[in-house]
């Protein structure tokens, strides 16, 4: 996936370079609100960026396991944030919740509550880039280039 963006920011650059830096800005913000939109339909399919499914949950309790999908609070707009300016589009989270969210989405180990035990969490990535998400911003530059 890597090799993707790595292409895509060299295809993109020479091309958005003649861009005024509003123009840049309109763009940039298409593409964050369009990924914001991915990374919210993949998270509530409870996806990797690989199509893959995300770890179970953890049991709770001695034979007891939280029904519901996880992370419906996070893929908000209030959690999840798009920032843009004149030369980039990020997409990600914002406040205290950048804190769970990383810790799902590397793996790490942390206390399910404050003065609780600590555990190991499952590799969640809730960021990612698809194949569809490399092809769509493909899409919206040229179709912005056109207008």
């Amino acid at each position: 996936m890597a090799d993707d963006l790595s292409r895509l920011h060299q295809w993109a650059d020479g091309l958005l370079q003649n861009l005024t830096p509003a123009a840049r800005r309109q763009l940039a913000r298409e593409i964050a609100q369009r990924l914001r939109a991915s990374q919210q339909q993949r998270i509530a399919a409870q996806q990797n960026p690989d199509g893959s499914a995300y770890a179970p949950r953890l049991r709770q309790k001695v034979g007891k396991l939280r029904q519901g999908k996880m992370f419906t609070k996070l893929r908000t707009a209030r959690f999840l944030r798009n920032t843009v300016n004149d030369s980039a589009a990020v997409v990600g989270f914002a406040g205290r919740v950048e804190r769970i969210a990383r810790v799902h989405q590397y793996g790490l180990r942390d206390r399910v509550r404050p003065g609780g035990p600590e555990v190991d969490y499952a590799r969640r990535e809730l960021l990612g880039y698809t194949e569809q998400d490399v092809q769509m911003v493909e899409d919206v530059v040229l179709a912005h280039l056109a207008r």
